[in-house]
């Protein structure tokens, strides 16, 4: 079975698209044509977007799925008219919250990911720019990191750190262990100071054969040999320091951020 999906929102449509994704993962066995529409603003891109779905039903026979999030209820009355189930993220939230607070939801567009907070949007800025300096061991000032990731060449550390730091103004750093830390089986002296700040990553040696194999085809660097000695010594080092690690292999992102975020006690919300 396929379906197609529209994911609509008067904003970036990042949020339609998170959470109707998180919704559709449910269905095993269904296949979804995914598409973003974003910035759906003003009537004229509501009626453009309320006939591009309304052709594609006709073509296709099937009712198109729209994941909405626009906040004027006159924008998703007129992609309504497309034909398509409307699923309304909002809806269920909006009238309890009314009754809670006594005040009536204002409609306004372009308000969940705008630009409104500038301390916090700096925040995230600035945490991006450390991650950014403080890749695979570039600068070795962990004085104002709040995290550093350890673990092998490709086990998830660089985007690990940019999505905490993107999305939650963390400033984490990350250092590569190379094979003369692996072999030594012994923490990298500049690392001991910041003993408390680390957290290991490590993945399946075939998995990471992988990847290395499509960095670096046909390289030392990228046998399952390699990659098993490397992971195994790197096992080795975290459990005699002491440093709580976590497998990479079938986790999202999202999910070893989280995980980190509980193992240092950090609960800051999503920007």
């Amino acid at each position: 079975m396929q379906r197609t999906v529209f994911f609509i929102s008067d904003s970036t449509g990042i949020t339609a698209e998170t959470i109707g994704n998180s919704i559709l993962a449910q269905f095993e066995g269904v296949q979804f044509d995914k598409h973003r529409l974003a910035f759906i603003d003003d009537a004229r891109k509501a009626e453009a977007a309320s006939v591009r779905i309304k052709t594609h039903y006709a073509q296709t026979g099937e009712r198109p799925i729209v994941v909405n999030t626009m906040a004027d209820r006159a924008l998703c009355d007129l992609v309504a008219e497309s034909g398509a189930l409307m699923l309304d993220v909002f809806a269920p939230f909006i009238g309890p919250l009314e009754d809670e607070l006594g005040a009536k939801r204002s409609g306004a567009v372009n308000r969940s990911h705008g630009m409104v907070d500038f301390e916090k949007y700096e925040a995230r800025i600035n945490a991006t720019n450390y991650a950014l300096t403080h890749d695979d061991g570039r600068d070795f000032d962990y004085s104002k990191a709040d995290l550093i990731l350890v673990g092998v060449s490709r086990s998830g550390k660089t985007p690990t750190c940019l999505y905490m730091a993107l999305h939650y103004g963390v400033s984490a750093a990350n250092y590569p262990l190379t094979d003369d830390d692996l072999d030594k089986l012994e923490l990298p002296r500049r690392l001991v100071p910041h003993k408390d700040k680390l957290f290991g990553l490590t993945i399946d040696p075939q998995r990471l054969a992988q990847i290395r194999e499509q960095r670096l085809a046909g390289s030392q660097y990228a046998t399952l040999k390699q990659c098993r000695w490397e992971l195994e010594q790197a096992d080795k080092l975290m459990r005699h320091a002491g440093i709580s690690s976590l497998n990479t292999t079938h986790v999202s992102i999202e999910e070893i951020a989280s995980k980190i975020f509980s193992r240092f006690g950090i609960e800051r919300t999503m920007f």
